[in-house]
């Protein structure tokens, strides 16, 4: 078994802003190893997010490695990054990302529809259903399967969000300030979630700017300035 799940190494991230050139992140390198629950904070601009997204292939360094499971994501074909971000990565945000016109059930079943053939779908329909439906009983959502997001609650659609991320048992969670459109009882129910699902084995890395909340994690890594703080 590799000794980290993931390990980013010199990673440089820059963006034009008009005639601006802006250095997001500056030769980032952390690791992260199998079963830890690490936070990653830091101001607002300091680059955690862009970290974030760079470890889960929703966006390329400029300079720099991103190792998964001793293997250089950098490299990979859009194809195959499409691949690992359906199959190893399970990504939680901020503002949830439900499809609306689609209900609990289906919103946590998606990634397996994306990634089946109709063949695949046919075949595999039943197997699917019941991981869905086992999923929303672990979140507590099994009297919600046929309803639509707009029809849940804040906390309601977090979980469901999580649901979907799980649908495919990634070795990796990525959690974008999941508990930041939460009040405080709210966004402690989705944080109960998340170190229950750690304590059974899931990898996470999240990102927030709420150092009580970074507390709960294993390990705080801290951006400033797109650098990662001396010591971590």
């Amino acid at each position: 078994m590799s000794k980290y799940i993931i390990r980013a190494t010199g990673v440089h991230k820059h963006y034009r802003m008009g005639s601006a050139d802006l250095h997001v992140l500056k030769g980032v390198g952390m690791a992260v190893k199998p079963g830890e629950f690490v936070a990653i904070t830091g101001a607002s601009g300091s680059g955690k997010s862009t970290l974030l997204h760079i470890l889960g292939a929703l966006d390329r360094p400029d300079k720099g490695s991103v190792e998964f499971q001793e293997t250089d994501i950098t490299k990979y074909s859009w194809a195959r990054l499409n691949k690992y971000r359906n199959s190893q990565v399970g990504f939680v945000f901020q503002f949830y990302h439900l499809l609306p016109e689609l209900t609990v059930e289906e919103n946590i079943m998606l990634p397996a529809m994306i990634s089946s053939s109709m063949l695949g779908w046919i075949k595999n329909r039943k197997t699917i259903k019941a991981r869905a439906k086992d999923l929303a009983d672990q979140l507590g959502l099994k009297e919600r399967l046929a309803h639509k997001p707009h029809q849940l609650s804040g906390g309601e659609r977090q979980r469901v969000a999580i649901g979907r991320a799980l649908m495919k048992s990634p070795p990796l969670l990525l959690a974008d300030e999941p508990t930041g459109n939460l009040d405080s009882a709210t966004g402690n129910g989705i944080l109960e979630v998340l170190e229950t699902l750690n304590r059974a084995g899931q990898t996470i890395i999240m990102v927030t700017h709420d150092l009580r909340i970074a507390d709960r994690a294993h390990r705080v890594i801290r951006l400033a300035d797109g650098l990662i703080g001396s010591g971590q």
